[in-house]
């Protein structure tokens, strides 16, 4: 009952409710997006660069410019759930806290209709992202960071990720939806699938080869390939819809295949070509004067 309580402690400030939503999407990103990226770049190693899709890694001024983009995208991605909250606490939407008066079945139920239906939702706004011209102007600042790193997952222009959180507002207005299973969902299981996808590494599974589910591996096609009127893997967890539109990444394992696992089984990814990679010094990262474009 977190967010019924915040609801009713800011019940009459819309503002402080989305500052308060600000401060806890911060805390999320730190311990999410900022603990993936300190392990898998800035102490990147021969093991995990072995994991690594494309074997370069990005600049500093690459990765400085996905956290200003995730600042502004979280500003506008918290508009949606904080008018949610406000309408919440006022008794002018459907949404409940608590197991009742649904019960556990609803809950659960409800759980998988939530993910379902965000996942739809996300591929049909992100598929206009890329097949129209006036979706591309504004989602096309995204794919700047051809090759993402965790801190990318929400570095959109503002209108995108207003968009794309309005589902936290729509759910409650159109059936009853626990607020803390509507929230939680979005700020955990949809972000930290989300930094898996951004995080530029590849797993044992799910990888560039398992069907149904998009991996990181299909997603880093998506940043890498796709462009206006050419659609890879717009779809969150699900393949199902990009398949039903075409928009798979044709991919087969064997001497073409560009994913890490298959380049390390050709021998691609040795000591010797570790060598010769260059990592960057993420530790600009941490310098004030390197975020006002300056020499730290």
């Amino acid at each position: 009952m977190v967010l019924c309580e915040l609801a009713a402690a800011n019940a009459t400030n819309f503002f402080l409710t989305w500052f308060v939503l600000s401060w806890l999407g911060l805390v999320v990103i730190a311990l999410s997006s900022g603990c993936v990226f300190y392990k898998w770049y800035g102490c990147a190693t021969y093991e995990t660069w072995r994991t690594k899709i494309n074997p370069e890694y990005p600049s500093p001024e690459m990765v400085r410019g996905e956290v200003l983009a995730t600042l502004k995208g979280m500003a506008a991605a918290n508009l949606a759930p904080s008018l949610s909250l406000y309408l919440t606490q006022r008794g002018a939407s459907r949404a409940y806290c608590g197991v009742e008066p649904h019960g556990w079945a609803y809950l659960v139920a409800s759980f998988v209709v939530v993910v379902v239906a965000s996942d739809v939702f996300e591929w049909a706004y992100h598929r206009l992202g890329h097949v129209t011209a006036r979706g591309w102007d504004v989602h096309k600042h995204h794919h700047r960071f051809h090759s993402p790193s965790p801190f990318a997952v929400i570095a959109d222009e503002p209108l995108d990720q207003f968009v794309r959180a309005l589902p936290l507002l729509l759910f409650p207005l159109a059936g009853p939806v626990n607020m803390d299973l509507l929230f939680g969902t979005f700020a955990v299981l949809f972000y930290v699938y989300g930094v898996f996808l951004h995080f530029g590494h590849e797993l044992e599974w799910p990888n560039a080869h398992t069907p149904h589910l998009n991996s990181s591996f299909h997603h880093y096609i998506h940043h890498a390939r796709s462009v206006i009127h050419k659609p890879y893997h717009t779809g969150f967890f699900f393949q199902a819809w990009d398949a039903w539109t075409g928009a798979v990444y044709p991919i087969e394992a064997g001497p073409t295949c560009p994913c890490a696992n298959c380049a390390r089984a050709r021998g691609e990814r040795s000591r010797s070509r570790w060598a010769a990679v260059a990592v960057p010094d993420y530790g600009v990262l941490l310098a004030p004067r390197f975020w006002l474009g300056k020499a730290a």
